[in-house]
């Protein structure tokens, strides 16, 4: 079973997990976690095919350790379940944060 995930931790993350965010949150990448019959978890994208390197075409696995932590932390969040008799999909994306409050801008009007 999923754990809800924690309040979200300001704490600054490491590499690999930073690596993780930023896939998560780029727009045209969308990111799943496979929950088995079994109970493995693999979260994965599909990486598109890149002419320069000749590489891509495939689904791509992230670090579920990592992917969990973030998890964890709040930094991402696990959308409705599909379930299927083998396996729950769960569509992944980072946590929105709050729009900061907008300040006033007072403008001073200079006396003649």
């Amino acid at each position: 079973m999923l754990q809800p995930h924690r309040s979200r931790s300001a704490a600054p993350v490491g590499p690999a997990a930073a690596e993780v965010l930023r896939i998560v949150c780029a727009s045209g990448t969308p990111v799943y976690l496979t929950v088995h019959a079994d109970g493995r978890r693999r979260y994965s994208y599909w990486r598109p095919f890149d002419a320069d390197t000749g590489r891509g075409s495939c689904y791509v696995a992230l670090s579920t350790v990592e992917c969990d932590a973030l998890h964890s932390a709040g930094r991402i969040t696990l959308g409705e379940a599909v379930v299927d008799p083998s396996r729950t999909t769960y569509r992944v994306r980072p946590t929105r944060t709050p729009a900061e409050p907008v300040r006033a801008v007072h403008h001073r009007t200079r006396a003649a």
